[in-house]
């Protein structure tokens, strides 16, 4: 059986061994998740969990730990949550891993259990975890059962080690069997973001150079760096974000309609507007012009954190896809901590009409906006004029706003939610493939690069403002030339 399937897999068994199970986002993201698939009766009749980490719990003590965000969690879901304490670099402890398992399905063979592997780890644990399974012959899918690979981000430092990483993991698992989860990818109005487009008439004849003017995507946190500046100080804003995050965002946005929604008709389509990407300069003068860098005052004081830290917290920059849907349209990226507002939204600017019959000093309305709302308050508004009462051709702005909890009166569902359940189901549509990370690694590199050096400009900014005023000379080309600041 293969490790994904071109239809989704129906399947009554599932094993989920989490490694790292003792860590945060185990407790805060996965047991969530998989309690609400739980309660809406979606997962596989016979369910486990199995929890993996250095850590000394029971399975007890475990249970505890692991649902402690839950309120008042169901008593049969709690039992299905085991645990195996496991040093994940001792070769001989994997051993150990596999008895464990066998006793789980105790009466039925491991060969016959479908697995699944979910490795909230470091990276530079992945291999070392992949080959642990291997040695006992836990990574073979079987005609009866599958052998999944779930890898959290970041996947890679940058182009070099990505590759590597792919190339080693290959060896273990096929890449069919390697799920590599952007979470984003899971959030509903991401996901929306094709069914816009490709499921009404009305947006895809004008989604194109000859209508839109430019995009913006943004991506802005309120927040700081919240304990995590060991990890974010050797990572910054450009991998943490943009690589992943950012770039999924934008294929959604501009790609050519897939020929169907099975997993490699999706990504092939995504693959290539990276393949489009105009690469950026390799040079840090001209790079300057199309990158911009920024750190936020006081990001140095923060624990864990270098005192001389040249690292970003703030990227905006300036791409081009060069094919024929998108050739001379601008897309301005940008992401930053210590921002005014949390929100992440896309918004995609129309051309004004050819002749502007309404322009007239009452009239400050210049061109229609459409803008993808992706969190908080999730929804779409349109931004079209209209004539204000009374004498005259006064053209004001309105907005057409669309909530998507106007929907439903359930909360939209969690994106780890619909990641799992289309891992356990072999539907890896929403994952992302190994050409495709390589291909947003590529692209980013040059500015990787010149951001190791000492000369490229670093901006600082403002806490609680939109960040440095560089950021604004980058979009100044734009028909509008200026940012659409959330309120």
């Amino acid at each position: 059986m293969s490790g994904a399937s071109h239809t989704k897999d129906h399947v009554d068994t599932c094993t989920l061994v989490i490694f790292g199970a003792s860590g945060d986002l185990t407790q805060r993201k996965l047991i969530p998740a998989l309690y609400a698939l739980y309660a809406q009766q979606r997962l596989p009749k016979a369910f486990k969990v199995l929890g993996v980490s250095r850590t000394k719990f029971s399975d007890s003590d475990f249970r505890k730990h692991a649902t402690e965000k839950l309120d008042a969690p169901d008593e049969d879901f709690v039992t299905r949550l085991h645990y195996q304490a496991l040093s994940t670099t001792d070769s001989s402890a994997y051993q150990g891993l596999k008895e464990r398992l066998q006793k789980l399905h105790d009466g039925t063979h491991l060969e016959d259990q479908n697995l699944m592997f979910y490795l909230s780890v470091p990276p530079s644990l992945y291999h070392t975890i992949a080959e642990g399974l291997q040695s006992q012959n836990l990574n073979k899918s079987t005609d009866n059962a599958y052998r999944r690979l779930v890898v959290e981000k970041p996947f890679g430092y940058d182009i070099e080690s990505a590759q590597k990483l792919n190339t080693r993991l290959k060896s273990v698992f096929a890449e069919d069997e390697i799920y590599r989860i952007d979470h984003y990818l899971g959030k509903e109005t991401v996901q929306n973001m094709l069914v816009l487009r490709f499921g009404n008439g009305i947006f895809e004849p004008i989604w194109n150079h000859h209508y839109i003017s430019h995009v913006e995507i943004t991506a802005a946190e309120s927040v700081g760096v919240e304990g995590r500046g060991g990890y974010y100080d050797g990572a910054g804003a450009l991998r943490d974000m943009v690589q992943n995050h950012l770039m999924q965002v934008l294929s959604m946005i501009a790609m050519e309609p897939p020929t169907s929604l099975e997993g490699n008709a999706l990504r092939n389509e995504s693959l290539k507007v990276f393949q489009s990407l105009r690469p950026l300069p390799d040079t840090s003068t001209a790079l300057s012009q199309v990158v911009i860098r920024g750190q936020y005052e006081g990001y140095r004081d923060a624990e864990n954190v270098d005192p001389h830290s040249q690292t970003e917290t703030y990227v905006a920059l300036k791409a081009h896809i060069d094919n024929w849907r998108w050739g001379g349209t601008p897309f301005f990226i940008r992401t930053g901590k210590k921002l005014p507002h949390r929100v992440t939204e896309v918004t995609v600017h129309f051309k004004p009409t050819p002749h502007r019959l309404f322009q007239q000093t009452c009239s400050p309305f210049d061109n229609n906006s459409l803008v993808l709302r992706i969190q908080p308050d999730e929804g779409v508004l349109l931004n079209f004029g209209m004539k204000v009462p009374g004498e005259g051709f006064c053209v004001q702005p309105v907005d057409m706003n669309f909530r998507y909890k106007d929907l439903s009166d359930s909360p939209l569902p969690e994106a780890y939610e619909r990641l799992l359940l289309d891992a356990m189901q072999g539907d890896n549509a929403l994952y992302i493939r190994d050409d495709a990370s390589e291909a947003c690694w590529e692209y980013l590199d040059p500015a990787l690069q010149a951001f190791a050096e000492d000369d490229f400009p670093l901006h600082m900014y403002k806490q609680a403002t939109w960040g440095p005023e560089a950021a604004d000379t980058l979009i100044a080309s734009a028909p509008d030339g200026q940012w659409r600041n959330a309120q």
